[in-house]
């Protein structure tokens, strides 16, 4: 890992500081994790029943009941956004799915939209076909303003500025349209406006919902869908891979900015770049070997990087031998002769391929190996291809999840995703570098710790999930979860608060059935005199840092008074750290005609 935490940061490199994810199978990206290193398949095959399709494809002999399910493809929480019934049901499924991943990144990072004083850049890949496939409204232009309100709300062109207007943002907009290198084209642009100055931070992604949703698909020999709907990467059995759903989203910041901004950190994007094969394609679609390894090595050199320190290649991986042989080609072009060898995986084993997200769950499954120093296995890879010829190549296939042992010095990785119309697009991340140390918390420092919701149960919801995350979690300090609490999350109506003294008493406290002792909460609040605080411009500020001051200050805070939590902080050298983000309550929206 980087030696020195006073280092000077490339000015190229770019924090991933908040990420978030649902797949088949997985609604966080700690389940996701999970699943990838208990080498878990996502891809479920599907009843009947559960197929809504036209009866005669159902019965073909060619059809394959596998899907990559997205169990929340159609749910939605409009009450945390201020939207309504109606507003919800016109939205289509990728513009609510990339709203709320995009709400659950930005807290990942420890944010608060209301007090984040920066310009958020938002960059996402979705599906054009989706709206249409979801119920394509009428020409209301000249209608008047709610109905060309349902159509912007409906608009796959829209879901990015949707996702700054309702979470209460502003900066850039951006809606990609680069098919399955939707996420990479994202991630890319996103990296470049950071880099020229145009925004403070980014947050940038991807969503896909296939419908109609569950669904299988035909086979065809030589296409790239399987035929028995398991992916096999790189296996000389494999025949292609099943479609699937979902969201991914990361929030990025100039690495500099985030270290001083003591940000958590989960990699670092060394790297980007993007081409197309144009005319010099093989066949339209097909991936070209030159371009995509021109591709690849454009992204390492931006980077600064040499192909010897990538010792992870998340591969596009279709499963398909003839594709799995051009890519691998192609990545060893770029790579070149090399000593060290690079480990080679494909996530679409697991979960199957997500279109315009395929590289989100690539990027996530990098990510969280370099955060977790951990190598997953590529699950369905039982009989690897000899035609890949591997022993000559940089790569060796991950049969089994193995620590990463950082042999050149420090952990990299390459992500590369491929896209239908020759697009090719590949990544670079490297681990996230040494942070200084800190003196040991202070024993028995009294501290204030708050959360709110917009109501008693989603509340109560929050507190248990808070303690069960610090239970499973003892390493986190108390101070780092009180500031991430305090100033990371967005302050809403129904709120609770305790001054505690140690990580126990407040996992002691969370779950307590009422307010009492150290905790108080809306409604319950012992009366306080307000006038008697000295404010700013940001609220009140404590009077002292002894549990009676901070006992006032969150009576006067839960029963709705303004309180700035920064002056409280100040002078700490506490870290944002990732906590559980708002427990959405989602309820089924969805249209059948206009």
């Amino acid at each position: 890992m980087t030696d020195s935490p006073e280092q000077d940061y490339d000015p190229g490199d770019v924090a991933v500081i908040g990420m978030s994810l649902r797949s088949p199978g997985a609604r966080t990206k700690e389940q996701f994790w999970d699943n990838l290193v208990h080498g878990r398949e996502s891809v479920s095959f599907l009843e009947k029943d559960d197929i809504h399709v036209d009866e005669t494809l159902i019965h073909s002999p060619f059809y394959v009941r596998a899907c990559g399910v997205l169990d929340t493809y159609d749910k939605f929480d409009p009450s945390v956004f201020g939207i309504s019934d109606r507003m919800a049901a016109a939205m289509t499924p990728e513009n609510r799915l990339f709203l709320e991943s995009a709400w659950e990144t930005l807290e990942d990072g420890g944010y608060d939209p209301d007090r984040v004083r920066a310009e958020i850049g938002m960059y996402g890949a979705n599906n054009p076909q989706t709206a249409a496939l979801y119920s394509s409204p009428p020409d209301r232009v000249s209608v008047g303003p709610e109905a060309i309100e349902a159509s912007l709300a409906w608009s796959p062109d829209t879901m990015t500025s949707n996702a700054l207007y309702y979470m209460g943002l502003t900066g850039e907009a951006v809606t990609v349209a680069a098919v399955c290198a939707g996420f990479h084209y994202a991630v890319h642009l996103a990296c470049q406006s950071l880099l020229l100055g145009q925004t403070d931070m980014a947050i940038a992604g991807g969503a896909m919902v296939r419908l109609p949703h569950p669904r299988g698909h035909l086979w065809e020999e030589n296409r790239i869908l399987s035929k028995d709907g398991h992916c096999r990467p790189f296996d000389a059995n494999g025949t292609g891979t099943a479609l699937s759903s979902g969201v991914v989203t990361v929030l990025l910041k100039p690495l500099a900015e985030a270290v001083a901004d003591r940000d958590h950190i989960y990699a670092v994007v060394k790297g980007s770049a993007v081409n197309n094969n144009g005319v010099s394609a093989m066949a339209y679609g097909l991936a070209q070997p030159e371009r995509l390894s021109a591709c690849i090595a454009a992204a390492m050199e931006v980077g600064g990087v040499t192909p010897d320190t990538v010792s992870m290649y998340e591969a596009n991986g279709l499963g398909l031998p003839m594709t799995d042989e051009l890519e691998v080609h192609a990545a060893s072009m770029a790579f070149g002769k090399q000593t060290a060898t690079t480990s080679i995986g494909g996530v679409k084993g697991n979960v199957g391929h997500g279109g315009v997200v395929s590289g989100g769950f690539g990027a996530m499954k990098a990510a969280l190996a370099l955060f977790h120093k951990k190598l997953p296995a590529t699950i369905n890879l039982t009989d690897v291809n000899q035609d890949l010829d591997f022993p000559s190549t940089p790569f060796v296939p991950q049969l089994e999840t193995t620590d990463w042992a950082a042999e050149s010095g420090i952990r990299r990785a390459g992500i590369t995703s491929i896209g239908g119309g020759g697009y090719n697009a590949h990544l670079v991340l490297e681990e996230a570098p040494t942070v200084a140390e800190r003196a040991p918390e202070a024993d028995g420092r009294p501290r204030l710790a708050t959360l709110s919701a917009l109501d008693d149960e989603a509340l109560a919801r929050q507190r248990a999930r808070l303690r069960e995350w610090l239970i499973a979690r003892p390493d986190l300090r108390l101070d780092d979860i009180c500031f991430s609490l305090n100033l990371g999350r967005k302050v809403m109506d129904r709120r609770w608060a305790a001054v505690v003294r140690s990580r126990t008493e407040l996992i002691e406290v969370l779950a307590a059935d009422s307010a009492g002792g150290p905790a108080v909460t809306t409604g319950a609040a012992p009366r306080v005199d307000v006038d008697s605080f000295r404010r700013n411009d940001n609220g009140i500020v404590e009077s002292g840092r002894d549990p009676e001051a901070l006992a006032d200050v969150a009576a006067a805070w839960v029963t709705g008074r303004r309180v700035d939590f920064d002056s409280l902080h100040l002078g700490e050298a506490s870290r944002r750290v990732p906590l559980p983000t708002y427990p959405f309550r989602p309820r089924r929206f969805w249209r059948t005609d206009w």
